[in-house]
């Protein structure tokens, strides 16, 4: 299914370096400005690098020669759930509408690396934690990765780049190209793009997943979207594919939220019960990630 998606593109720069910016970014420079400096230190990669701008009465004028007017800094300033890529002197919202399932994504800054709106909902806990800390909490809870390792949901790709620090080799599916475009804008998700052990595939996971071989994979991480966008990867039919193609003494990490929360407490029972009925022994609460580690007995 996911093999005939189409999305509207969003073009992005072929020579100039890609500079994304958020509202956090907009702080140094305003002040900076009113402070009467000619120059200041600033991220122009949503925190990961920093680098000196120079500051004139129009505008800023960056590393790469291009100049930011003070009306798009105060554009970007303006929105504090949105990220924009520069382009062409200008500024554009990295947000995607995909007429394959009729969504709008859009990328958020956060304190650290920005999470992916999926039609309203943010795809990574932002409360309290960051996005790529909230991934290295659920690569943490089946640690350690080796061998290979299949990412049922690619999204911005944090867990799959995560995963391959110590995997020999990460598959990882997306059901919609549109999240990519948005991975491709975003800074954090590059090492997806580059990382010759990570592969990438576009289909639905749950058809996808029948086409694996049986006991491929040591380690599984499923960080599904919630139960009302993809119920089809909370099927009993679904966790019993994960099963197959899980090695003997090899574990999955099922994300299913906060265990207080009210989507946890509704959830959460039923994918333990679905999970032992497909044949995992045993599986144990991880609260740290909000998830389930389940395991194949060996």
């Amino acid at each position: 299914m996911g093999s005939s998606a189409r999305a509207r593109p969003l073009s992005t720069p072929s020579v100039e370096p890609t500079i994304v910016l958020s509202h956090r970014q907009m702080h140094p420079l305003i002040t900076a400005r009113r402070e009467g400096r000619i120059a200041a230190l600033v991220s122009l990669d949503l925190g990961l690098t920093t680098d000196e701008v120079i500051l004139g009465h129009e505008g800023v004028v960056l590393p790469d020669g291009r100049s930011l007017a003070w009306e798009h800094i105060d554009e970007v300033n303006a929105d504090v759930t949105a990220c924009f890529v520069v382009h062409d002197n200008g500024v554009r919202k990295i947000q995607v509408f995909s007429a394959f399932l009729n969504r709008s994504y859009s990328l958020m800054p956060t304190d650290g690396a920005p999470t992916l709106i999926n039609s309203g909902f943010t795809m990574h806990r932002i409360v309290g934690i960051d996005p790529y800390q909230d991934t290295l909490r659920k690569i943490r809870a089946i640690a350690p990765l080796r061998g290979r390792v299949l990412d049922t949901a690619t999204g911005l790709g944090y867990t799959a780049i995560e995963a391959a620090k110590t995997a020999d080799h990460v598959l990882t599916i997306e059901l919609d190209p549109a999240v990519l475009e948005i991975a491709r804008l975003n800074p954090w998700s590059a090492a997806l793009f580059h990382k010759p052990t990570i592969t990438q595939r576009i289909g639905d996971t749950s058809d996808e997943i029948r086409t694996l071989d049986d006991q491929s994979f040591t380690r599984i991480i499923h960080d599904p979207p919630s139960l009302s966008l993809a119920g089809d990867l909370y099927a009993g039919e679904f966790y019993r594919h994960l099963f197959r193609v899980l090695r003997r003494g090899g574990r999955l990490f099922h994300y299913t939220g906060n265990f207080q929360s009210k989507h946890g407490q509704r959830v959460a029972p039923g994918v333990v019960r679905r999970l032992k009925d497909a044949g995992f022994a045993r599986v144990v609460r991880c609260p740290a990630a909000c998830g389930l580690v389940a395991y194949r007995d060996g």
